[in-house]
C-alpha cells in the first residue's frame, strides 16, 4: 500500500515498482468489487492474546502462530521476526509492536483515494499475489493488475500471504523481465 502510494505522488523517484500480496484500498471498509478478508482467518488471527513484546521469543512465536494460520511457513516468519525484533532499536512493547505488525496504516495517508489514481501510474508494474491469500484474497492483486496499464499479474498458485521460497527464483526472474522493460 505504501510503495502504490509513493509512485502516484513521486513518479519521478520510480523506474518500476513491485506490488506483493496487497490491495488498491487503505484498511477500513473494502470496495464493492473486491473481495473481503477471509472472517473466518481472521477472526483466529486476531483472537489470539497478543505477547510480551519485550520478550524475543515470545514475539518470534506469535508471528510464527500467525504465519501459520494465514497458510505461510511458521519457521520462515519465526526467522524474519526474531531479525526485525533484532534489529529494532529498543524494547519498549508499542516499539516492537508497531516493528512487528507493521501498523504503519496507522500513518498511511488515504485521502484522496489512491485506487482511481492508479491508471496514472506510468513505470513497468509486477503485481505478485499468493493465490491462498486469505487477508488479500487474489482478486485484490487482480484488480491492480487491472487498473494500472501495462502492468504484469504474477498469481504464485501455493503462496498465501509471504512468498515462499519455492517461488523466490520465479519472483525474480519476473522483477528482471520487468527491468528489462524499463531499459527497452
Amino acid at each position: 500500500m505504501v510503495a502504490q502510494v509513493a509512485v502516484l505522488d513521486h513518479p519521478n523517484a520510480f523506474s518500476a515498482l513491485t506490488l506483493i500480496g496487497t490491495r488498491a484500498v487503505a484498511p477500513g471498509p473494502v470496495d464493492e468489487d473486491l473481495p473481503d478478508h477471509d472472517r473466518a482467518t481472521m477472526s483466529r488471527l486476531f483472537a489470539r492474546a497478543m505477547p510480551d513484546w519485550t520478550d524475543r521469543d515470545a514475539v518470534a512465536a506469535f508471528a510464527a502462530a500467525g504465519a501459520e494460520i494465514l497458510g505461510d511457513d511458521p519457521v520462515t516468519a519465526r526467522a524474519a521476526a526474531e531479525r526485525i525484533w533484532d534489529r529494532t532499536p529498543g524494547t519498549a512493547p508499542p516499539v516492537q509492536l508497531a516493528n512487528q505488525m507493521g501498523v504503519v496504516f496507522a500513518r498511511l495517508d488515504c485521502a484522496p483515494r489512491w485506487r482511481e489514481r492508479l491508471p496514472g501510474i506510468e513505470v513497468p508494474t509486477l503485481v505478485v499475489h499468493g493465490r491462498r491469500n486469505p487477508f488479500f484474497p487474489v482478486g485484490n492483486g487482480e484488480a491492480i493488475a487491472r487498473d494500472i496499464p501495462g502492468a504484469r499479474l504474477l498469481v504464485l498458485d501455493e503462496a498465501a500471504t509471504a512468498i515462499p521460497c519455492t517461488a523466490v527464483g520465479e519472483v525474480t526472474e519476473a522483477m528482471l523481465r520487468l527491468e528489462q522493460l524499463d531499459r527497452g
